[in-house]
């Protein structure tokens, strides 16, 4: 009666909130009391924090493998990629999704005046092909006036961005202070096919064959390079031209990763004929034309740049280096060649030699040929654009400008324009790579102007 009496009386029992406290109160008091469930609740505890352990630790050794086996290894000239926007590019690159089927990778190598703009349209007008037109113009802008050979290791360092989608190297050679890259901010891009169409510009279709207009283009909104980035990496085919690659024996690290799958396409035309064109074009080419010859080696001995009788003129200092380049040009151009006709491995079934000469005399048949080396498929408006981009009424046009004209006229336009001594030069410069690429040398000036004689011959490769 009186416990019975107490809770009745009790005032804290009145308070319904005191009442569940200390019921849990009670009910935990008996939980400790008894030691068996306590061990239990213990054990879960550690179980799951272990697992929680173990699954953070696997995680953390996963993102190390896949950081070893993808990071780029680093070259001096690497030490520029400091900069923030470099960083989050490379953390974005780190965890992009692996593809499932390798994409084909090809590189023109080729040289200045050796009717490579024609060739890259070969590749700019299929709509299966990513196409750059020469990108590293910057890397040589940014870093004039160094010599055409110490730029190399930064030409390919930028390559093998490029060919991983990774546009945000061209952010390194911007001018200090300057604005983010754009699409149209890219050297060649008002001509490029990806820039000006649709899904970042609505002025041309990609799957329509036929020649972008720079004015039209000019007017398309300039896109981040991120948009440009995600367009790249939704192609199988990614085709870049460059003329500042001057040894196929430069881009070995490239071919032989293998997480890449690169192939050469080596664009080769007379020497001769890209003198020519180098001193008709002398005004467009000063600078490249100067940082070739600052690579000459000055110990050799080298013939007379003219006859001892010519009488000096504004233009032969602009002549003595359009034609002095081609020393260092042809001396590289060797170099691919003795590597090409004994292969090591990372070359062989990668490596396929185009003379423009034969392009241009028949262009079905050699474009059919490089798009199987290149896994494509030549179709009719190709084909057709190709016969017609050669066979133009005109026997030239302005430099540096893709327009129809009659190729083989033009191809053979040095033997009536060259002095024999400027010929003779080139010869000498250049006889190894003519000997093995099926060009003749000639001995007068009679020879050079006979067009009714083919100075082509059978290549060796």
């Amino acid at each position: 009666l009186r416990n019975k009496a107490f809770s009745l009386t009790a005032p804290w029992e009145k308070d319904a909130g005191f009442g569940r406290k200390l019921k849990t109160y009670r009910n935990h008091t008996k939980i400790i009391a008894q030691p068996g469930i306590v061990m239990k609740v213990l054990r879960r505890k550690r179980i799951v924090l272990f697992m929680a352990y173990f699954l953070l630790l696997v995680l953390t050794m996963l993102n190390l493998a896949n950081y070893k086996w993808t990071k780029e290894p680093q070259q001096c000239n690497h030490q520029m990629r400091s900069t923030t926007y470099q960083s989050r590019s490379d953390i974005r690159f780190l965890y992009r999704p692996s593809m499932a089927k390798k994409r084909q990778l090809v590189y023109v190598l080729t040289t200045w005046r050796s009717g490579s703009s024609f060739f890259g349209e070969l590749f700019n007008q299929n709509p299966e092909v990513f196409f750059l037109y020469e990108p590293m113009w910057h890397i040589w802008q940014k870093l004039y006036p160094g010599d055409a050979v110490s730029l190399q290791g930064a030409a390919r360092d930028m390559l093998s961005s490029l060919y991983r989608c990774d546009l945000s190297v061209f952010q390194l050679y911007n001018s200090p202070g300057g604005k983010n890259f754009t699409s149209l901010g890219l050297f060649g891009a008002t001509l490029n096919k990806v820039v000006c169409s649709f899904p970042l510009c609505s002025a041309y279709r990609k799957e329509v064959v036929g020649m972008v207009d720079d004015k039209v283009c000019k007017k398309c909104p300039p896109q981040s390079l991120r948009l440009l980035e995600e367009e790249c990496l939704k192609y199988n085919t990614i085709v870049i031209k460059g003329v500042r690659i001057l040894d196929v024996n430069v881009l070995a690290p490239l071919m032989e990763d293998p997480s890449l799958d690169l192939k050469v396409i080596h664009l080769v035309r007379d020497p001769r004929a890209v003198a020519n064109s180098r001193i008709k074009s002398r005004h467009g080419l000063i600078r490249e034309n100067l940082q070739v010859v600052r690579s000459r080696d000055p110990k050799l001995r080298r013939i007379p740049f003219v006859d001892p009788g010519h009488k000096a003129n504004k233009k032969d200092g602009s002549d003595y280096h359009s034609i002095g380049a081609m020393e260092v040009i042809c001396d590289r151009t060797s170099r691919t060649l003795r590597t090409a006709l004994n292969p090591p491995a990372w070359l062989k079934g990668k490596y396929m030699a185009v003379r423009y000469e034969d392009l241009v005399e028949n262009p079905a048949k050699i474009l059919r040929s490089i798009y199987r080396f290149t896994n494509l498929t030549a179709n009719h408006d190709i084909e057709t654009f190709a016969l017609n981009m050669t066979s133009g009424s005109s026997s030239s046009s302005k430099p540096f400008i893709v327009s129809s004209r009659n190729a083989t006229q033009a191809a053979s336009a040095w033997r009536t324009v060259l002095s024999i001594q400027q010929i003779k030069q080139v010869e000498d410069y250049c006889h190894h790579a003519m000997s093995v690429l099926g060009y003749e040398r000639v001995r007068t000036a009679g020879e050079a102007k006979d067009l009714g004689k083919s100075l082509l011959t059978r290549s060796k490769l």
